[in-house]
C-alpha cells in the first residue's frame, strides 16, 4: 500500500495552494532532515543491540504453540517441556516411528 504518482501530485498541489511555495519547500526540507535523523538513530540503536546475547536467551524460552494442534502435542508429550527448536528436534528424534 503505497502512494502513486497521482496521489503525490494531488497532495503537493493542495499543500502548495494552502501554504505557498516557500513554506512547502521549508516543510519538505524539515521532513527530509527528520527522516534522516530518525534513520541515524535507528542505525545507532541497531548497532548497540547485543544480537548474540538475545539469541542465547531465546534458546531458553519455550516455544509458544502457534495452533491448536501444536498445543495438543505439547500437552500430550510425556517428555519434559522442550525448549526452542533444539528441544523440538530432540523430542522428535526420541519419538518412535509408527507404521500402520
Amino acid at each position: 500500500m503505497g502512494f502513486h504518482l497521482v496521489d503525490i501530485l494531488i497532495i503537493a498541489a493542495i499543500g502548495l495552494a494552502l501554504f505557498g511555495p516557500r513554506a512547502l519547500q521549508s516543510m519538505a526540507r524539515s521532513a527530509g532532515r527528520s527522516a534522516g535523523h530518525a534513520r541515524a538513530i535507528k542505525d545507532k540503536l541497531m548497532s548497540e543491540i547485543p544480537v548474540d546475547e538475545i539469541s542465547k536467551v531465546t534458546e531458553h524460552i519455550p516455544q509458544v504453540p502457534l495452533n491448536s494442534r501444536q498445543a495438543a502435542q505439547m500437552l500430550l508429550s510425556t517428555d519434559a517441556p522442550s525448549t526452542g527448536k533444539k528441544g523440538q528436534e530432540e523430542a522428535a528424534a526420541q519419538k518412535p516411528e509408527t507404521t500402520d
